[in-house]
């Protein structure tokens, strides 16, 4: 059974990943290399784990077992040497991971499985020089932010793992509370951000024309087929519609989809000019200083009401 845990990365994803991991009762090694991030993640941590006991998500017991399981490290060999799983979510540039993981194989036990939280780079692309032992024990495990809060997990199963120690894996996650999905091509951008981006081009798309504001466009989305896909997926949509009627409906509807190759005009312009969304204050939406705080924290509340209604799916 999979019990030390290391995370390298304390940042946007790494230390939410952390805490998942340390509230279901694993002992968790974060390293960080950066003493401002390293200072900043533990008051964040205890920050979220609150937020979940204020919203019933959690017990106090298990937000203390969340916090007490965690130790920071500035040092990755002292982090890394006893772990039985490290995962990494370090910045999206192969040079990084692959040096990484080459420092962890010369750090880790030889049962120690490597995992990156990549979706957008191939897996066989960043283990590609390490001894063939080793690429035995890598796969990917892609999380969605925020990590303490969305249930899906892409592992990979491209074939260079033997199956009891993907079995391993896959129940550290269910144990965990997540729900894994078997990624099984090792393709660009894994499942969940393939479909992601598919509706999101769209949605760019129309907003770019014209063809609804983009706070209708949202509402379209969140009480129209985001609302029923949050309990049923596309393909059981599909059955329970009439393959004859969607059939019907996609030969009429695809010529008339956006087919761009590049992100939206629109996107593309908002970031050359600097806006980046509520991190900024201005993207497809303002963000005002004093509502910024507010519009962040009714995102999260809207979700974790999500997360607490998708137990009884």
């Amino acid at each position: 059974m999979i019990n030390n845990i290391t995370v390298i990365g304390a940042g946007t994803m790494g230390h939410g990943i952390a805490h998942v991991f340390s509230r279901h009762g694993c002992r968790v090694s974060l390293y960080e290399p950066f003493e401002a991030a390293r200072e900043e993640a533990p008051r964040k941590i205890r920050e979220e784990l609150q937020f979940m006991v204020d919203e019933e998500c959690i017990t106090p017991a298990e937000r203390d077992l969340g916090i007490g399981n965690i130790t920071m490290f500035s040092d990755l060999a002292a982090a890394a040497k006893d772990a039985d799983y490290v995962i990494e979510a370090c910045p999206e540039k192969i040079e990084i991971k692959r040096e990484l993981f080459a420092k962890l194989d010369g750090i880790c036990p030889q049962h120690t499985v490597f995992a990156t939280n990549t979706s957008s780079l191939r897996l066989a692309d960043i283990i590609r020089f390490l001894p063939a032992e080793r690429q035995k024990l890598c796969m990917v495990c892609h999380w969605y932010n925020p990590a303490y809060l969305l249930p899906i997990a892409e592992l990979s199963k491209f074939g260079n793992m033997d199956e009891d120690v993907f079995g391993e894996v896959y129940e550290l996650y269910v144990r965990c509370e997540k729900q894994p999905i078997c990624i099984l091509k090792d393709i660009t951008g894994m499942v969940a951000n393939r479909l992601l981006h598919a509706q999101a081009r769209e949605a760019f798309h129309l907003m770019e024309i014209g063809a609804a504001s983009a706070e209708d466009i949202d509402k379209a989305l969140k009480f129209g087929p985001c609302f029923r896909n949050a309990t049923t997926g596309m393909l059981e949509v599909a059955d329970m519609g009439g393959l004859d009627i969607w059939l019907t409906a996609e030969d009429n509807f695809f010529p008339a989809l956006d087919n761009s190759e590049k992100a939206c005009g629109a996107m593309r312009k908002l970031v050359e000019e600097g806006n980046y969304g509520i991190k900024t204050g201005r993207g497809f939406f303002d963000y005002p200083p004093e509502k910024r705080a507010s519009a962040q924290a009714e995102f999260y509340k809207r979700l974790i009401v999500q997360l607490k209604a998708s137990r009884n799916y």
